[in-house]
């Protein structure tokens, strides 16, 4: 079974730029919906691929949730 969604272009572009080759759209959902590990959406992020840099911010969202951002 399938369902229709409606998306604006803004969002139909964001999901096409995060498909993977041979990925269908459900599955592109389902791959990023999915809880996981960290290690598996580093990609996203390529800025945090340093493992210093990936320090830091691990450090600073721990200190942001314990100040209860």
């Amino acid at each position: 079974m399938s369902k229709t969604i409606s998306l604006t272009n803004e969002a139909y572009d964001l999901l096409k730029s995060m498909k993977l080759k041979g990925e269908s759209f459900s599955d592109t959902i389902k791959r990023l919906t999915k809880k996981g590990k960290l290690s598996e959406v580093l990609f996203l992020y390529p800025e945090l691929q340093e493992a210093e840099e990936f320090e830091k911010a691990v450090r600073e969202n721990r200190k942001d949730i314990d100040i209860g951002f």
